[in-house]
């Protein structure tokens, strides 16, 4: 039996998303609700693996059953496709099964050409509507399928209204129109050296190509790339009949929320523009009315559009984000979909519907995406600071947070100077698909045009960065680098500052302070952890990192990193002076003054973790990085040890290693200068003992040997940690428990992980390092060549951000259940930057792994991602 490719809307319904994409689904389950929605039908995500799959080619079994169901579409509407008298006229947009916002694209008014024009124009009897379809259907396949630059369309368009003295489009009348139509066809005949198609079923094809290309334009890789989307999904595509809001004052269209997106505020939240297509709302190219505007302009359409939203809420169980298109005042809906939202919108959305028995806490606490979370822990304005602030203009506060940084006009220029390390603002006319990259670099963005479901606006919520639009007094210098607003100019480089709960925007830089969580916040976390089955720790090595960690809910801490503690001023001659010396005595005396500061900080830690595990993870990084590199610093330290310049000099070059990553770090220095361990030990134990007896806490020190890949190697080092521990307990006369374990960083380690689980406690899985070590990749010099290989489609997204679950995965899951099989009771955790991502732990816990430990700000992403986790593996 042959593969069905193209499914009617009333052959599908809502479980069928993987297959027909998302808004083919919904369009599916709203025509079985039987709610106005223009008909059409979907060309699914297979087909588009199969155009990939035939090189880029429709083939002849998905045009034929494309074919058929636009024969059946001309007997629903009474029209035929192609007719020069009557034309039915047809959408094309795109429809993945995971909403990506502005990322691929649509096409408008397919099936006009210069004869359909104007038998729609007499069929109509409104010229001007029937040629303004046409000029758009015009620019939009040029732009979309042929990739010619649209601003040159914009040009033209603008030039016509400055040659007839008028402001909007909605001004030029149907003799203007054809004049538009007549110069955007020369351009696309020079761009292209063709003539615009004119065969209805070559637009069709053409268009439907286009919008599976789409997939893999480098936008949508970018935001797959960034939302965990796999690749080999595809997109459908999704052809409907066209209905019209470009028909005069009785026309329009609009986008809406059921609830605010921004707030989670249970009220219906959208715009709409009279006498305009779809994408003129979307682009921001004019400044739309409120939704409740629409009660004035036409009651009747408001009523039914009120209760069409409400029974979709119902339907779905959540926020709805509908596209509508009103025609000569009869409504029409384009598609309904889960709508993004905010971070605090989605948690207030949740809980309320919890509170409205319309979900479980179970479905709520899936509700909400994890790494969404971290827009709540971002910063607003100091409200001191904002007192001196200079207010220079206000827009719509299309997503909120507070951001300062240095203006940057082009999404290209604002990516380089963050990646320079400087805090960056985009600002533009209106942000397109294209100019992800920047605006995924700024911290915040700033747009002239567009209103509050502008693309600017949707994708800036989903990213959690400060958005303010629409801010039509800007005023824009010629060469595009510098804009006056407020009467102030504004040049490249300059500070200003957004608020985008406000939409306010500030001269200079505004000073900002950290984000405080709300109830709701705290609710969904609590229905988390009653959930979750896997702890979850922190990487902290100072009080004020574990503080924090713990005020976010971290059960304690899976990685103490000591070098960290000897880079202060005080600290770092001593442990130079040890890097140096050349007798075990001389290093020893070096290490004994170190002693006090490596036990006061540890004790800090206790005492702030009031008895919750905390690892630390003995001496790591190669001893180079602690050595001097100005001539300043090697005659003070020359001086200080009372050697030559000469002397340290020939012992820094003996230290020098051609691959240091890989060369004498981690156990190995220990293995070598048995001392170092010794004193960390003590510093460790010390500080245990003392809290315990000082405050009561019940501490079991949990000793981490970095870098192992043999058992003998382990149990050298836990020999000599094991022997200083009972000292240091006989000499206090203490009983307390410790353990010794290590981190599983090495493939080696991985693969003998049974040999090595006969000497260690627990392991802690160094995900940064093992990947460095599988992929035999530098981490600080993968970022150069990385993006050749997700443009070549090798790689998806970068193995350092998320676990490669396919390889080092694969040696994750071989040392816990071997580790497992030598001692059942071993303790398993991952302490890499891998710790905080949700899809991550998701493995994590399918491996059996007892913890995850993440960055103190990452803490609550990584608690409900484990809550997600129990309840996707169900």
């Amino acid at each position: 039996m042959s593969t069905k490719w193209v499914y009617k809307f009333s052959e599908g319904n809502a479980d069928m998303r993987n297959l027909l994409g998302g808004k083919g689904a919904n369009l599916a389950e709203m025509t079985g609700l039987n709610l106005p929605i223009p008909q059409g039908f979907t060309v699914t995500t297979e087909a588009c693996t199969n155009y990939y799959e035939c090189g880029e080619k429709i083939s002849d079994e998905v045009a034929e059953q494309v074919y058929a169901a636009m024969a059946d579409l001309e007997k629903i509407q009474g029209k035929k496709f192609g007719d020069l008298e009557d034309p039915l006229l047809v959408s094309v947009r795109s429809g993945a099964r995971v909403s990506m916002p502005g990322m691929m694209d649509t096409i408008l008014n397919l099936g006009l050409n210069d004869e359909a024009v104007e038998g729609f124009a007499k069929k109509t009897g409104n010229p001007r509507f029937a040629y303004d379809s046409y000029r758009r259907f015009i620019q939009m396949f040029a732009d979309v399928v042929k990739e010619v630059d649209k601003d040159k369309f914009e040009e033209v368009l603008d030039q016509m209204k400055a040659e007839k003295g008028v402001e909007y489009d909605t001004d030029l009348d149907a003799d203007d129109m054809k004049e538009v139509i007549k110069r955007y066809k020369a351009i696309y005949k020079t761009a292209l050296g063709e003539d615009f198609p004119q065969d209805p079923k070559d637009q069709l094809f053409e268009a439907i190509k286009a919008v599976f290309r789409s997939w893999d334009n480098p936008r949508a890789i970018y935001y797959r790339r960034m939302n965990d989307i796999p690749g080999d999904w595809g997109t459908a595509v999704n052809v409907q009949t066209m209905v019209f809001g470009n028909m005069g004052d009785t026309s329009g269209t609009g986008v809406a929320f059921t609830r605010n997106p921004s707030t989670g505020e249970k009220q219906i939240y959208g715009e709409y523009l009279i006498n305009a297509q779809g994408e003129d709302v979307v682009a921001g190219v004019r400044t739309p009315q409120p939704i409740t505007k629409l009660k004035e302009d036409l009651p009747e359409c408001y009523e039914q559009f009120m209760n069409i939203a409400h029974t979709l809420e119902e339907h779905y169980r959540d926020m709805q984000d509908m596209e509508f298109t009103i025609q000569e005042g009869k409504l029409y809906f384009l598609q309904t979909r889960n709508g993004k939202r905010t971070a605090a919108a989605a948690l207030r959305i949740a809980c309320e519907l919890v509170d409205e028995g319309k979900i479980t806490k179970e479905e709520a606490v899936s509700r909400v995406e994890a790494k969404s979370l971290d827009q709540l822990l971002h910063p607003n304005f100091d409200q001191e600071a904002l007192k001196a602030a200079v207010p220079i203009g206000q827009a719509l506060p299309a997503s909120p947070g507070a951001a300062a940084g240095k203006v940057y006009f082009d999404a290209e220029t604002a990516k380089i100077h963050h990646e320079a390390g400087l805090k960056v603002i985009l600002v533009r006319l209106e942000t397109s698909p294209e100019d992800i990259e920047g605006m995924h670099a700024a911290e915040g963005i700033l747009t002239a045009r567009g209103g509050m479901t502008s693309h600017a606006a949707v994708v800036a919520r989903g990213m959690g960065t400060a958005c303010v639009a629409g801010c039509g007094e800007i005023e824009f210098a010629e060469d595009g680098k510098s804009f006056t607003l407020g009467g102030k100019t504004v040049h490249e480089g300059d500070y200003i500052s957004l608020d985008g709960s406000t939409g306010k925007i500030y001269l200079g830089e505004v000073r900002t302070v950290p984000a405080s969580i709300s109830g709701n916040f705290d609710r969904l976390m609590k229905w988390a952890d009653e959930i979750r089955t896997l702890q979850v720790r922190t990487n902290a090595d100072t009080p004020a990192d574990a503080l924090n960690a713990v005020k976010f809910g971290a059960e304690g801490i899976g990685l103490c990193r000591t070098e960290h503690m000897f880079f202060d001023a005080e600290r770092i001659p001593k442990i130079r002076r040890m890097i140096l010396s050349t007798t075990k005595e001389a290093r020893e005396v070096a290490l004994n003054q170190l002693i006090p500061y490596q036990k006061k900080d540890f004790k800090e830690l206790y005492e702030v973790m009031e008895g919750r595990p905390v690892t630390i993870r003995f001496l790591d990084p190669p001893l180079h990085e602690f050595l001097p590199n100005t001539m300043e610093e090697i005659t003070a330290l020359a001086q200080d040890m009372g050697v030559t310049v000469e002397e340290i000099n020939m012992r820094r070059a003996a230290l020098h290693e051609f691959n240091p990553m890989m060369g004498h770090r981690g156990c190995r220095l220990a293995v070598t200068y048995p001392e170092i361990a010794k004193m960390q030990t003590r510093a460790v134990m010390e500080a245990a003992i003392e809290v315990k007896q000082e405050k009561g806490y019940d501490i079991v020190p949990e000793i981490m040997i970095p870098l192992v890949g043999e058992k003998k190697e382990l149990a050298f080092v836990k020999n000599v940690v094991v022997e200083t521990a009972e000292k240091v307990k006989a000499y206090y006369e203490s009983d307390i428990q410790y353990k010794v374990g290590t981190m599983i960083e090495i493939p080696r380690a991985a693969l003998l992980a049974d040999e090595i689980a006969e000497e260690a406690e627990f392991f802690s899985f160094g995900t940064n390092d093992l990947t460095q070590m599988t992929f035999g990749f530098s981490r600080d010099d993968a970022g150069k060549f990385l993006d050749a290989y997700y443009d070549n489609k090798i790689y998806e997204s970068d193995p350092f951000a998320k676990l490669d679950q396919k390889g080092v995965g694969q040696l994750v899951e071989m040392a816990a259940k071997k580790g497992k099989a030598t001692r059942p009771d071993i303790h398993l955790g991952i302490c890499g930057e891998h710790g905080g991502d949700p899809s991550t732990i998701d493995f994590c816990y399918r491996a059996g792994l007892d913890y995850v430990s993440c960055s103190p700000f990452r803490v609550p992403i990584a608690r409900l991602a484990a809550a997600q986790a129990v309840i996707n593996n169900k």
